[in-house]
């Protein structure tokens, strides 16, 4: 392993890899499978992604980007329900990473207990690309870029359909408060998830979280009838983009890393942008007793929700349903994120930290004076737009 290879750790620090980078023999050996790359071969950068290996690659006159997945987390089949998503999205002229397919047609590639694959790099500066999810946006103007880049992919998305993902490792999926008995589809998913539900029966964690979340689960029951399914990226994060350049005023020229898709809806993959970008959640992990100390950018959502609908109009009932949604939607993965220390790194120590930290903690924040304040905000700002729409209409 790399003695410079680092990894993002869950506390906001870098940390060794859980997954040996890439050497040079593997890309070498890889890259000889598609006709897009040859020699020379050089590793231009190790990822600092915690869930796989993966780096930019100078082969054959170009940039290439590969990424090795151990078979537990992504096997053929699960990285082949990402491909067909982002083929159509690129068909629909999104501007998104091509995938290359191997001289055998095969776009995912199985070698022991890997799974292998190779994009292009799209053009554009990765200028978050050291930064943590739920680490801010730089400036006002870049939250507005990333809402008009996620509006464009919502368009894009449309005429996917393609039945949500199998149960995966890190899928931000959304089927517990998609029903109208959460308790019932909790259970579901943590029997589908046999070291997730043993894990959690022993401390009732889960039945604490849906207790937090029941009053949100309640707002949004009576909205859910109104939210078209639709295949979404779930982890928009201003590191999943790229920049025209490293100023205050860049604009966002593609959207990559497409790991955490499923079929949601707009407002789930929208409440998951606010999420990841408008509170600062790092802050609470290094001290959860001061929920109230951690800082969430309002100027910033103000910008994102001001751009999105600048080119993809919300329903009265998809913005109505956006407070409740933020308040729900990182529950899911939070489930996924443990399920996955638990099955595939074998750590209880990290999947406390995600039971605890992610999956409790953020649900009780939410009750927490600054919690309400982002929720009250979101439901006065598709107030005022409501009456905007009246006032237009009249």
């Amino acid at each position: 392993m790399s003695e410079t290879a680092k990894a993002h750790g869950l506390d906001g620090t870098l940390v060794e890899p859980d997954w040996a980078p890439l050497t040079l023999a593997e890309v070498r050996t890889l890259l000889r499978q598609f006709p897009e790359c040859g020699e020379p071969v050089e590793i231009l950068n190790v990822s600092p992604r915690p869930f796989s290996a993966a780096s930019v690659v100078a082969a054959g006159g170009r940039r290439v980007f590969l990424k090795r997945h151990h078979r537990t987390v992504r096997d053929r089949a699960g990285l082949l329900e990402e491909h067909r998503f982002l083929a159509h999205l690129h068909a629909r002229g999104a501007s998104v990473p091509l995938v290359y397919s191997a001289f055998s047609g095969e776009t995912a590639i199985e070698i022991d207990d890997w799974t292998y694959e190779l994009h292009e790099v799209p053009m554009g500066v990765d200028l978050y690309g050291d930064a943590l999810s739920w680490t801010p946006f730089l400036t006002v103007s870049h939250a507005r870029n990333a809402g008009e880049a996620l509006a464009r992919l919502h368009l894009a998305a449309e005429g996917f359909a393609a039945p949500r993902r199998e149960p995966r490792a890190l899928v931000a999926s959304f089927t517990i408060f998609a029903a109208e008995d959460a308790g019932a589809e909790m259970d579901s998913y943590l029997r589908m998830r046999p070291a997730l539900e043993r894990y959690l029966r022993g401390r009732g964690s889960h039945n604490e979280a849906l207790e937090l979340l029941a009053p949100f689960h309640a707002q949004l029951l009576p909205l859910l009838p109104a939210l078209r399914p639709l295949w979404t990226h779930n982890d928009l994060h201003a590191s999943n983009l790229l920049w025209s350049d490293v100023s205050g005023n860049a604009r966002a020229t593609a959207i990559i890393d497409f790991g955490l898709t499923d079929r949601t809806n707009a407002v789930h993959d929208l409440a998951h942008a606010i999420e990841r970008n408008i509170v600062e959640w790092l802050v609470l992990v290094e001290d959860p007793a001061h929920q109230d100390n951690v800082p969430v950018h309002l100027d910033h959502l103000e910008a994102l929700l001001e751009s999105y609908e600048s080119v993809r109009t919300l329903s009265t009932e998809e913005a109505a349903a956006l407070a409740p949604m933020t308040a729900l939607c990182h529950a899911e993965f939070a489930l996924s994120e443990t399920d996955y220390f638990l099955n595939v790194l074998r750590s209880e120590e990290k999947a406390q930290m995600a039971e605890e930290g992610w999956l409790v903690g953020h649900a009780r924040w939410f009750h927490c004076a600054q919690g309400e304040k982002l929720l009250d905000r979101l439901r006065r700002w598709a107030e005022m737009r409501e009456r905007r729409i009246d006032g237009v209409q009249q």
